[in-house]
């Protein structure tokens, strides 16, 4: 089979019968794409790329404009752009901390069994933005506060060259708050936090990675566990759910003392490596269970010992921020910012070793991750914002580093958030191998950790923020004697 090197060539080879069909399938594209010329014009090239991608690979054309089905587009790019969304209550700070040289950014990654087809992973994401409204915004000035601006544009995939968790350009006009990504076998979606948080990302990777083997030719019988695409999103879905939560009357302080940070000169470049530990889930499982405890306290207390050792500090406090995700209290498919945080928090002195401390560990997320607890930081949010809500931008924006300041890292020494187990329907499981979540790094913080669970797959990612390897060594050696089998991956350090 000879490979067409260009559309126009792959056209010259078809037949009268085949070039009516594709004219046919294009003269519906106008219809469905009623953007701006240029924007138009990337867009037909997409589809025209991926035409080009199956018949290079034996698919027939009416197989290829069967996956490439129009419909999938919906009325998404032939309407006008009218909608906007207000910052959801946990959202408001970030656009004021970018003031101050922070852009929370995280990242999530699912890592296929063959090379991602760049063609087809453009078209999956043109699909898929559709389903998540919220997403497709750019983020503006308001006079009170920022806000997500409905933006119709062609959202781009593109191959990655950046260190993971860069800040993203929101300053030009139509600029998303997101970026999708590849390399080799890697599927990554990076968020500004403005626009929602860990179960959001995942709803939405989750949504893209089963569109694209849908293009691939791998179909799922059940895919309860993934959203319909085609499916016209739901109010509910982009609901700023704190603002549906009774409050208690009771709060509780955003502030804290300042917790001993690890050790080692901060760099420049941020981060400075990545690193991915995978363990086997149910020997971690099963670790948790021998120490009473969750898998989540457990990594905690291996988290503590770890940084004590990184440190030269002999006094003061280890503090570790656990995001909460409010929806195990309040059952709600927003895909907004929906998450609180807790601290746990441990005198340096009394660190030892994991099992003389993993009960205090598991007692204090026990008890800080409550409803409770949970539900007094809801109401200490709420008075925050509401006691700037009519304070105008221009003002705030100066006071920026000092609002920060309930979130400022200086009061946690690292963070380890945990997505929890992943699920994808059976067949697309198959061609899958694993997942990872990265935390962007803080200003002070050395490190920061994410954690999630796909198959039998745990991954904990840490990303570091100095050269000096203690923690990661250190844990890496904890795991091994506490008996789990541990494989070490990531990158190597960028520059600094």
């Amino acid at each position: 089979m000879k490979v067409k090197n260009t559309f126009e060539e792959y056209k010259d080879q078809l037949s009268a019968d085949e070039l009516e069909l594709l004219s046919s399938f294009f003269s519906e594209f106008d219809a469905h794409v009623i953007l701006p010329k240029k924007e138009r014009v990337r867009m037909r090239k997409d589809f025209q790329n991926a035409i080009l991608y199956y018949s290079n690979t034996g698919i027939a054309l009416q197989t290829a404009l069967s996956r490439l089905d129009l419909k999938n587009l919906g009325g998404f790019y032939a309407r006008p752009a009218i909608s906007w969304y207000p910052l959801d209550d946990a959202a408001k700070i970030y656009p004021l901390s970018m003031e101050h040289g922070r852009m929370s950014v995280f990242r999530m990654s699912a890592y296929l069994k063959a090379a991602v087809v760049p063609e087809l992973l453009q078209i999956a994401l043109s699909f898929t933005i559709k389903r998540f409204p919220s997403f497709a915004t750019t983020l503006k000035k308001g006079f009170f506060w920022h806000y997500l601006d409905a933006s119709k544009r062609r959202y781009a995939a593109e191959m990655e060259i950046l260190t993971p968790c860069q800040p993203i350009s929101v300053s030009q006009s139509g600029s998303p708050a997101f970026r999708v990504m590849y390399f080799e076998k890697r599927i990554s979606v990076e968020f500004f936090h403005v626009l929602t948080d860990g179960t959001g990302g995942m709803t939405f990777l989750k949504c893209l990675v089963a569109e694209y083997l849908r293009l691939i030719g791998i179909e799922a019988e059940d895919k309860s566990c993934v959203w319909d695409i085609n499916q016209s999103p739901h109010t509910s879905e982009v609901a700023n759910e704190f603002a549906n939560v009774k409050r208690p009357k009771a709060s509780t302080s955003f502030a804290d003392k300042e917790a001993v940070q690890l050790g080692g000169k901060l760099t420049r470049h941020k981060p400075h490596r990545v690193l991915h530990f995978k363990l086997r889930s149910d020997e971690l499982k099963a670790a948790a269970q021998r120490n009473g405890c969750t898998i989540t306290a457990y990594m905690l207390a291996l988290m503590f010992v770890a940084g004590k050792f990184a440190t030269d500090e002999l006094s003061g406090d280890m503090s570790i921020q656990v995001p909460i995700n409010m929806r195990k209290f309040y059952p709600s498919k927003t895909v907004r910012n929906f998450s609180m945080y807790c601290g746990v928090r441990m005198p340096i002195c009394d660190i030892t070793d994991i099992s003389s401390i993993v009960k205090t560990v598991s007692e204090q997320l026990t008890e800080k991750a409550a409803h409770e607890s949970v539900s007094k930081m809801l109401t200490s949010t709420e008075r925050l914002v509401n006691s700037l809500v009519w304070v105008p931008l221009v003002i705030k924006l100066p006071a920026a580093r000092l609002i920060y300041g309930f979130m400022g890292d200086n009061s946690f020494t690292t963070t380890l958030s945990n997505m929890g187990i992943v699920e994808m329907p059976k067949e697309l499981s198959e061609h899958i191998e694993s997942m990872d979540f990265i935390l962007g790094t803080a200003i002070n913080n050395r490190a920061g950790c994410g954690m999630v669970t796909f198959k039998n797959t745990t991954t904990l990612s840490v990303a570091k923020n100095t050269v000096d390897p203690s923690f990661e060594e250190k844990l890496y050696e904890l795991l091994c004697a506490e008996g789990l089998s541990v494989e070490v991956e990531g990158s190597e350090r960028y520059e600094d």
